[in-house]
């Protein structure tokens, strides 16, 4: 009887079917998570009434509204694209900054041409003289925002400030961010063991962030969403130290704190030995 009515038959599930319908649940689940974090929420939520509206309308035969609902809804498509373009490009920059991606090799492709200089690690000295600076300024209460590059390239963030190409000490790094000085406001980029740009403009995150954080954290935070650089902020009013990392922002931070986090490792100033010190100036004396 079942085979006089096919519509009643199940078809078999092989692996590819599950592989697809696990993709398909995947790349939802992530939309809906993007969605959620971003303002695009609230305009889900107005969709969705809107939708019902066109539904119930179409069931009580209201035409005119139906009619307006529909034709309103192609132009809004395109709308949509428009209003939220920064959302949109920040989902984009971070499927391309994935662990997926990494897996697939493809980082590969943002390395080439630039070997030499991806292949740069941050010194120890560096990062000795960067902790004593952002120390020297909590203390003095200076605000201070600092961006160290590690894989994706802060060009765009460096184009809006003004060169500067100099080695990294905690004096230079102090009194460009003294107050009243032509380079206080905005933000330093670290790259290869340099200062490589003072007074740069950062993107805003819209995150909900305390009420107590200013545009310097809200700014880390945003920078730290569409690249993987660390990012340093002191802040003028309580003169502590925060750390904005993929979209997450320490706060708080003790010296000794900086120099693991930046490191990525335990590393204690007090127990470097000269073969660190040494690694470190060679590595400067390279760039110098």
């Amino acid at each position: 009887m079942i085979d006089d009515m096919p519509f009643l038959r199940i078809s078999q599930i092989t692996l590819t079917d599950t592989l697809d319908i696990m993709v398909i649940a995947y790349f939802v689940f992530k939309i809906l998570i993007w969605i959620k974090e971003t303002r695009a929420w609230s305009l889900l939520k107005g969709v969705i009434i809107i939708v019902l509206v066109s539904v119930l309308s179409n069931l009580f035969g209201l035409n005119t509204v139906f009619w307006i609902i529909t034709n309103a809804f192609n132009v809004g498509l395109i709308a949509i694209i428009v209003l939220f373009q920064p959302e949109l490009r920040k989902a984009l920059e971070q499927l391309g900054n994935g662990k997926f991606v990494s897996f697939l090799g493809l980082k590969v492709f943002s390395n080439f041409g630039n070997d030499e200089e991806k292949s740069l690690k941050i010194s120890n000295r560096s990062v000795l003289e960067i902790a004593k600076a952002v120390k020297t300024m909590a203390k003095d209460r200076t605000g201070a925002l600092i961006l160290i590059e590690k894989d994706v390239a802060l060009g765009d963030h460096e184009q809006t400030g003004i060169p500067i190409d100099a080695v990294v000490t905690s004096q230079l790094i102090i009194n460009i961010f003294e107050d009243k000085t032509p380079l206080h406001d905005g933000a330093v980029i670290i790259r290869n063991n340099r200062i490589s740009a003072a007074t740069c403009i950062l993107p805003l995150t819209q995150k909900s962030l305390a009420r107590e954080l200013g545009t310097r954290h809200r700014a880390a935070v945003g920078a730290s969403e569409v690249s993987d650089a660390y990012i340093l902020v002191v802040s003028e009013e309580s003169g502590s130290i925060s750390l904005a990392k993929g979209g997450e922002l320490k706060r708080d931070l003790t010296e000794k704190q900086v120099i693991d986090a930046i490191t990525e490792k335990n590393f204690n100033p007090k127990k470097r030995n000269k073969a660190l010190w040494k690694k470190g100036r060679d590595v400067d004396e390279k760039n110098t």
